[in-house]
């Protein structure tokens, strides 16, 4: 069987932009390209904003920063390019970058376009048509984290790999860096979080467990799925957050958002992925499976899940700014105060249960 690949949906209005001065960008830097393009967005879009271009056949992926004020290394559309562009010889599932726009009369923004891997992107529940049992679904899972394990195995001794990021220190400039946004995306009746902050920085570990190249916002749907063989992943989406860092640090990342089946009804309403489906390993099976093929050890996991979940709530935290602040009118994003104010409490729930 063959399952549904993902499809685009009118573009909501506070994201339209002037297609025809695109499309004379783009066929002015795409060879090939003739007619008129339609256009659509892809669901999502909390963060960054994702379009579909069709020439005839032909599709092309625009990607642009959303409207409005952005943290200062938030939201860099011409890094994520150049990262996409650095992993590919090295990583296959980076798509291929066709187009950078460095002139902000274009779009209004920096933007760059991409090939399209057309292919199943799983949202909140797994679609019936996959047709995968509880193995199947456990097999997913696992080539999932496989994927992940890859990445982190790339040479970063390559000198366009070596340029994404610092490296040595990185745990310290994240726990510093995240603290510094979540009280510049404050707001009126907002957690204090100061404790959670506090913790981070006395528990963090003295050194990273490696530097490798990390992704920074490895999800299920940041994966593309072969539509004809779901369990192999063709492509891997959003580079934004990409840099050389801690490998256990991208691990805790993907957790915060890896929502089980037996988590409380609050944390449920926030899944965006089929995490919870049968056959899905649980988060601690996940760190299990993780060090068993890395060699890593994943003993003291603590510090690095509550980080997870402290990174998730600051950029919950600067979405409902936005919101707040009338940046944005998308509805989705107004509850999202209260989901700040929950994963703070999620935090000290996991500190206090590691005993730390």
């Amino acid at each position: 069987m063959t399952a549904a690949i993902d499809q685009p949906r009118p573009v909501r209005a506070e994201d339209a932009f002037d297609l025809a001065r695109v499309d004379a960008f783009l066929k002015q830097h795409i060879d090939g390209l003739t007619g008129t393009p339609t256009l659509g967005q892809f669901p999502g879009g909390a963060s960054n904003l994702t379009y579909l271009l069709r020439y005839g056949d032909r599709e092309l992926v625009l990607r642009r920063a959303p409207p409005g004020a952005k943290a200062k290394s938030a939201h860099d559309m011409l890094r994520e390019a150049q990262v996409m562009t650095a992993l590919r010889p090295h990583y296959p599932y980076a798509p291929r970058i066709l187009a950078t726009c460095h002139d902000p009369d274009v779009l209004g923004c920096h933007f760059y376009v991409m090939e399209r891997l057309a292919g199943v992107i799983l949202r909140r529940e797994l679609p019936a048509d996959l047709g995968l049992d509880a193995a199947g679904v456990r097999a997913l899972c696992t080539g999932f984290i496989d994927r992940l394990v890859e990445l982190h195995r790339v040479d970063t001794t390559d000198p366009a790999i070596a340029a994404l990021g610092k490296g040595e220190g990185y745990i310290a400039r994240q726990v510093a860096g995240w603290s510094e946004r979540y009280r510049q995306a404050f707001t009126d009746g907002s957690d204090p979080c100061e404790d959670v902050m506090a913790w981070l920085a006395d528990k963090q570990p003295a050194r990273e467990t490696a530097i490798c190249v990390i992704h920074n916002d490895y999800r299920l749907d940041n994966v593309v799925l072969d539509p004809a063989d779901p369990l192999t992943i063709t492509g891997v989406l959003d580079w934004e957050m990409t840099t050389l860092g801690d490998p256990l640090m991208d691990l805790g990342g993907a957790l915060a958002y890896w929502v089980q089946a037996d988590d409380d009804p609050v944390f449920q309403s926030f899944r965006r992925q089929p995490t919870h489906a049968p056959g899905m390993l649980t988060r601690r099976e996940v760190v299990d499976y993780y060090g068993e093929r890395t060699g890593w050890s994943v003993e003291h996991f603590d510090f690095h899940e509550v980080f997870g979940l402290f990174r998730l709530q600051v950029i919950v935290q600067q979405i409902y700014r936005r919101f707040a602040l009338g940046q944005t009118s998308n509805p989705q994003f107004g509850g999202f105060g209260d989901a700040a104010k929950y994963l703070a409490q999620r935090c000290r729930r996991r500190i206090a249960a590691s005993g730390l």
